[in-house]
């Protein structure tokens, strides 16, 4: 496969996941704000899914319909949901023979949906929450026919591994955004509703209700976003999947290559696999969780330079 189709894929791929994570944000804190209408703020979504200055976020921080415009439409917003499908159709452009018709047409009806003038004011007027599924329902279209239409080659390979690595980002970014209003403290209590939501966020928490009886704990929050195996955005899953995906992809033109990045998820996974809440409790969630997303950009990085077309 040419390096710059793979790029195109794996880049699509990202997009698609980013676009899904950041709507599911949107929906949870959404519901979230008008639980607590006079203490909620929006400055922890801005801070993950924007590159908003702290000043601009101080001025918008509560106008939950202005955050809505901002995180869905916004041009000038590199992470609003519009400047993603605008990315993620432009890369599946490029390879259209590499994709089956049906997700183009998928990817290109996302596409004339947020481009529509009455997705503005359907958000400015309309229930958010009514909108903002209906876009999510776009994500899982994409999903499903991903699913059911790719053939399971190279290309796919090259989506799975854009979609799991974006995947982990996006949950050790929300556990670190999160966590950091405890200052870390795994073993401060706090309101149920908390938890709840922050479960909700990375649609956790029917899992969590079945696996974990003794409540909402901040410590079995960390072990299921970090370490649980059955939880398909937990970030050992995502880097598991990220090793089998990328496991399909050695062959003898680019053995350097595979080897330098083989190296770097199975390193990753080792370090996952072997540690728990105690062991991240000691050196500290942040600096954990820092160490987790510097090893998952180091693996995008060491994939661009030996496998896309602008290494």
């Amino acid at each position: 496969m040419l390096s710059r189709v793979a790029d195109s894929l794996y880049w699509m791929s990202r997009y698609i996941e980013r676009t899904d994570s950041t709507l599911r944000t949107l929906m949870i804190n959404h519901l979230s704000s008008q639980d607590n209408q006079e203490e909620f703020t929006w400055r922890p979504v801005l801070r993950i899914f924007s590159t908003m200055e702290e000043d601009d976020i101080t001025a918008i921080e509560r106008n939950g319909r202005q955050v809505l415009q901002y995180m869905v439409l916004s041009r000038d917003n590199p992470n609003s949901v519009s400047s993603l499908i605008i990315q993620a159709r432009e890369n599946a452009r490029s390879v259209q023979d590499n994709i089956t018709k049906e997700l183009w047409q998928c990817l290109n009806e996302f596409y004339h949906v947020v481009r529509d003038p009455r997705l503005k004011h359907a958000l400015q007027y309309d229930d958010p929450v009514t909108v903002l599924d209906s876009l999510i329902k776009q994500c899982m279209l994409y999903y499903g026919v991903t699913d059911i239409t790719m053939f399971r080659g190279e290309g796919l390979c090259f989506m799975n591994l854009g979609k799991y690595l974006e995947r982990a980002i996006q949950s050790a970014d929300i556990l670190d955004i999160k966590f950091s209003d405890l200052s870390y403290d795994l073993d401060k209590t706090t309101d149920t509703t908390y938890w709840k939501y922050l479960l909700k966020s990375v649609s956790g928490y029917a899992l969590y209700l079945k696996r974990y009886r003794s409540g909402f704990e901040a410590r079995n929050i960390v072990d299921q976003v970090l370490f649980n195996n059955d939880f398909p955005r937990s970030i050992l899953y995502s880097i598991n999947q990220l090793h089998r995906y990328f496991g399909r992809l050695k062959n003898d033109q680019n053995m350097e290559g595979y080897n330098k990045v083989d190296f770097l998820i199975g390193k990753l996974r080792s370090k996952l696999q072997y540690s728990n809440v105690d062991s991240v409790s000691k050196i500290g969630l942040h600096h954990y969780l820092t160490e987790i997303t510097t090893d998952i950009y180091t693996i995008g990085t060491t994939l661009n330079q030996h496998y896309f077309a602008y290494s």
